[in-house]
């Protein structure tokens, strides 16, 4: 690459951010590859097997903290921001309601992946307009990167005890994207750290999943539960998710950041009617080519039908006793898989349980009643 002034890369520093802005993106900020003093923590959390079934996390080992090695000749990495919180988001609404699913709220509307890599894609080729033999790799989740600790070098905000990106104007309810490249542009300066001693996400956690401050067991995390696990939900896990089918939001709901969240202008964030609020009998009545419809461009597909399935029954084991969740679950039983059953069975029996103890409620009501119509003597 032909030297370039510091004068020029200054100015085509302000453009990069100006352009940034201009694709969508609410904040971009810029870092250089040395994200050498995360790699004790990362190498921690895998060797206590943290990751679960995520064998990529493993598989990728230190080149997710060393850029240069993902992509050869790498000198920046260029990091973006995008907001997804829409309005009427209806968190704490779908949540208390035990007889609908909940689903995380990045999932609801279009998948970020490809509209972000097309973006930052976009954004590398305006560079590369002015710089001839520019190199550079869009990445959205796409390879083992470090995104919050790149978003935190290059100044977007900082790691959170959730393990999350926070930042001081915009809470959390962002995504993150980066764009690698080969070119020496100034970098930005890391903002100062704001959790102080708050530690609602941790006492939140439905499943005590943040296991100390900035240390995630995915194995415990309800968003690992739904989306990566493959196999069968540990049991005693499966109450603690209540009716969480795809993820969960909870760390964020209670951070006191996300007061200050901005409403997203991306109508494809905005929520499908078909997803959001619905009622879990409703969604585990979906045959796998309504499923597959009803997801089409959603982040949901990627679990499959079978897991989607597992979720709900879990959910419907964890709602309110009710004749028809017992006929729903007992009818599925047949033309569902191994996994799906398994977690039929569970539900069916929670929901036993659930009918025992309302049966025994209702003779302890009438006992009383009766008892209060006697004569004293009696």
């Amino acid at each position: 690459m032909a030297e370039l002034s510091p004068q020029y890369l200054q100015q085509l520093t302000e453009n990069i951010k100006s352009w940034g802005k201009a694709l969508g993106f609410q904040q971009v900020g810029i870092c250089d590859v040395d994200l050498s003093r995360h790699e004790t923590a990362l190498q921690r959390w895998l060797d206590k097997g943290m990751h679960g079934d995520m064998e990529y996390m493993a598989a990728h080992g230190m080149k997710r903290a060393r850029p240069a090695e993902l992509q050869p000749g790498t000198v920046r990495v260029i990091s973006v921001r995008m907001d997804y919180l829409p309005p009427d988001a209806g968190f704490a609404r779908n949540l208390k309601n035990k007889l609908s699913g909940y689903i995380s709220r990045y999932a609801l509307g279009r998948d970020y992946h490809k509209l972000m890599r097309q973006r930052l894609k976009k954004l590398g080729q305006k560079i590369e307009q002015h710089v001839s033999d520019l190199a550079f790799r869009p990445f959205v989740d796409s390879a083992p990167v470090l995104e919050h600790a790149v978003a935190e070098k290059a100044g977007l905000g900082w790691t959170g005890k959730h393990s999350l990106t926070l930042n001081r104007e915009a809470g959390s309810w962002f995504f993150l994207g980066e764009l690698f490249i080969n070119l020496p542009l100034p970098v930005d300066q890391p903002v100062e750290e704001g959790c102080g001693s708050c530690n609602a996400c941790i006492t939140i956690c439905p499943t005590q999943a943040i296991v100390e401050p900035y240390v995630v067991d995915a194995r415990r995390c309800i968003s690992y539960l739904t989306i990566e696990l493959k196999g069968a939900i540990p049991e005693s896990l499966r109450p603690l998710m209540g009716n969480r089918i795809y993820g969960c939001d909870d760390c964020q709901l209670v951070c006191p950041w996300n007061r200050y969240a901005h409403l997203t202008d991306e109508a494809d964030f905005h929520p499908r009617q078909q997803l959001q609020g619905k009622a879990l009998l409703e969604l585990f009545s979906w045959d796998e080519e309504t499923f597959l419809r009803n997801t089409e461009g959603s982040p949901i597909r990627r679990i499959g039908f079978q897991r989607w399935q597992r979720n709900i029954a879990v959910a419907l084991g964890n709602a309110p006793y009710a004749a028809e969740i017992t006929h729903a679950l007992a009818t599925a039983y047949d033309k569902s898989s191994e996994l799906v059953q398994e977690h039929i069975q569970w539900a069916l029996g929670q929901q036993r349980q659930k009918q025992r103890a309302a049966n025994e409620r209702q003779t302890q009501r009438l006992i009383r009643v009766i008892e209060k119509g006697l004569p004293r003597d009696a």
